[in-house]
């Protein structure tokens, strides 16, 4: 129990930090477009009170658009009673107060993804190619490791971390667009001394480099989740080999490919929805830890 207090204790701190450090970035550019277009406190505004309207409507309704994006689809426990009767086990063992949503997607894939804000609104969706393969304890072992991500709060950070990143690259968009659209003939000509087109420089900068940096940094925190939420997981059954057998299957999967799956879900799924990445780039850009390193530990506990 320590070690998931402690986890949720890290990610609400991690997310208050995580929220000042893009607030800091989203008042820079918005400070950019607004040199960008000779009005410095209309840029601030507009960049974040666009950045507020858009994490209220995402971070509300931000599951319910992943699982339609997903194809994701509620069960009842009439369809899927193994499912249910899994799902309310092990919220029960978790401690929550609330059973998560059941959802199933159609596709012959091994996978399956919590989702949702807190632990009162969140959701566990599996793959029938999942359920199909996959014995008793190792489907167990699946959901209490989705189960995990609930209980520790995973899912409210890596959609906060979603969110703050969406904004940093629609207005680095905007940047960009400004450029190419010359924002820049648009100001007056006494307005154009070195330390504007130094600091227009400094915000083109930052509007190439910032989303490829929030991307590595969310990819980074998704394999450290996976990680905790597969020891976590393997504690809430106290059998760590029916996770370990079950991510064995996963990697076997001859055709791991989720067909709905997108870049920007892939880090929700147990394993990557897109296949194996041998090279150096796609590591480095990968949702998830090498899945023989995640066996290893299991086996290991």
């Amino acid at each position: 129990m320590r070690i998931s207090f402690n986890e949720v204790r890290n990610n609400k701190i991690k997310s208050y930090v995580l929220i000042f450090f893009f607030i800091i970035i989203i008042g820079v550019l918005g400070s950019i477009i607004g040199l960008i277009y000779n009005n410095i406190y209309l840029g601030l505004i507009l960049s974040m009170g666009a950045g507020l309207i858009y994490s209220m409507f995402v971070f509300k309704s931000g599951d319910k658009m992943i699982l339609t994006m997903s194809g994701a689809k509620p069960v009842t426990k009439k369809e899927f009673p193994h499912l249910f009767h899994t799902i309310e086990g092990l919220q029960i063992s978790a401690g929550l107060k609330t059973t998560p949503k059941a959802y199933v997607i159609k596709d012959t894939a091994l996978n399956a993804f919590a989702t949702g804000r807190d632990p009162e609104h969140s959701s566990i969706t599996v793959t029938t190619g999942l359920m199909d393969k996959l014995n008793r304890e190792e489907l167990e072992g699946v959901i209490a490791h989705e189960m995990s991500h609930i209980k520790n709060y995973d899912i409210r950070f890596m959609m906060l971390t979603t969110v703050l990143i969406g904004i940093v690259t629609l207005l680095s968009d905007f940047i960009l667009r400004s450029f190419l659209w010359g924002g820049m003939g648009r100001r007056r000509n006494n307005d154009n001394n070195n330390m504007t087109l130094i600091l227009i420089a400094i915000g083109l900068l930052l509007a190439i480099l910032t989303p490829i940096i929030g991307e590595m940094i969310r990819l980074a925190i998704s394999r450290k989740r996976e990680y905790m939420a597969d020891a976590s997981g393997a504690t809430l059954t106290r059998y760590p080999l029916g996770l370990a057998n079950a991510l064995k299957k996963i990697s076997q999967d001859p055709d791991p490919l989720v067909e709905k799956a997108n870049k920007a879900t892939a880090h929700l799924f147990i394993s990557t929805p897109f296949g194996k990445k041998k090279s150096l780039m796609g590591k480095l850009f990968s949702t998830h830890p090498p899945i023989q390193d995640r066996i290893k530990k299991l086996e290991e506990m």
